[in-house]
C-alpha cells in the first residue's frame, strides 16, 4: 500500500510541474510578443521622421552581405556563406535602426530639464547614480556618478547657477571621498560644455582609478550625504524617455 500511496502523491506534484512549466513558456511568449511590438512602434515612429531610415537600414544589409558574399567567393564558398552574410547584414540594418532611434531620442531630450539625469540612469555598466544631489528652483541639478573614474558630478542648467552648486557639492564630498578623484562637467552645447548626446561616451572615455569595492564603500560613505531637502527637477521629462523601453527591447533582439 505504501509504494501505490508514494504514486499517488506523486501525480499532483508533476502536474503542478507542468502546469508552472506551461505558465512559463506562456509568460515568455507573451514577453516576446511585446518587445516585438515595441520595436515594430518604434520603427514606424522612427520611420515617420527620419526619411533616410529605410534607405540606410537597406545600405548597411547589402553592403554587409555583398562583402561576406565576396569573401566567400574569393575562398569558393559562396553559396555556403550567403546565408552568413543574409544574417550579418540583417544585424547591420538592425543595428543602424537603434542607433538612429537612439539619436532622435537625444535630439528630443536636449535641453529639457532633468535630461541629464534621464541619460545617467541608462547608462550601461557599473555606475552609481544618484539625481539631483543639489538643485534650485530654476530646475538646474546636479548629479552624482559613482564609477570606477571615481566620483563624477555633473551638473545642467544656466552656467553662472550650476557653477557654484558644483561647487559646493564637490567641498561637501571632498570631505569623505579621500583622496578620490573628483571630475565635474555641465551638460550643454557650449564652449567647455558636454552635449547631452555625448555624456554616456564622456563618462566611459574616463580613466579607471578605483575597484568596484572602492565604489562600494564610497557610496556608503556617501550616502549619509544624500540632501534632504533637494529633489529632481519638477519640469516635464524628456519626450524621448517614452521610447527608453523600445531602446531596450531593441538591444535585446
Amino acid at each position: 500500500m505504501a509504494p501505490k500511496q508514494e504514486k499517488a502523491a506523486g501525480k499532483p506534484d508533476k502536474a503542478a510541474a507542468k502546469e508552472a512549466s506551461k505558465a512559463a513558456k506562456s509568460a515568455r511568449r507573451q514577453a516576446s510578443r511585446e518587445r516585438r511590438k515595441q520595436i515594430f512602434e518604434a520603427f514606424k515612429m522612427q520611420r515617420r521622421e527620419d526619411k533616410r531610415l529605410i534607405p540606410w537600414m537597406l545600405v548597411a544589409f547589402l553592403g554587409t552581405a555583398l562583402v561576406v558574399f565576396g569573401l566567400g567567393l574569393l575562398l569558393g564558398l559562396q553559396w555556403f556563406f550567403l546565408p552568413v552574410g543574409i544574417a550579418f547584414g540583417a544585424l547591420a540594418a538592425v543595428i543602424v535602426f537603434g542607433r538612429r532611434v537612439q539619436r532622435t531620442v537625444y535630439q528630443r531630450a536636449d535641453g529639457q530639464p532633468g535630461a541629464a539625469g534621464w541619460a545617467l540612469e541608462n547608462i550601461r555598466g557599473r555606475w552609481r547614480v544618484t539625481n539631483a544631489v543639489a538643485g534650485t528652483t530654476h530646475l538646474d541639478a546636479v548629479h552624482r556618478v559613482i564609477g570606477r573614474p571615481g566620483i563624477i558630478l555633473v551638473a545642467e542648467g544656466a552656467p553662472h547657477r550650476v557653477r557654484g552648486l558644483i561647487a559646493q557639492e564637490k567641498k561637501r564630498v571632498a570631505r569623505v571621498v579621500g583622496s578620490t578623484p573628483i571630475y565635474d562637467f555641465t551638460v550643454g552645447n557650449g564652449e567647455g560644455e558636454v552635449p547631452l548626446k555625448k555624456l554616456q561616451r564622456h563618462l566611459m572615455k574616463l580613466p579607471r582609478n578605483i575597484s568596484v569595492a572602492q565604489m562600494d564603500v564610497l557610496e556608503t560613505r556617501l550616502a549619509a550625504l544624500a540632501s534632504k531637502g533637494n529633489a529632481m527637477p519638477k519640469g516635464p521629462m524628456p519626450q524621448g524617455a517614452r521610447m527608453r523601453n523600445m531602446q531596450r527591447a531593441i538591444r535585446r533582439r
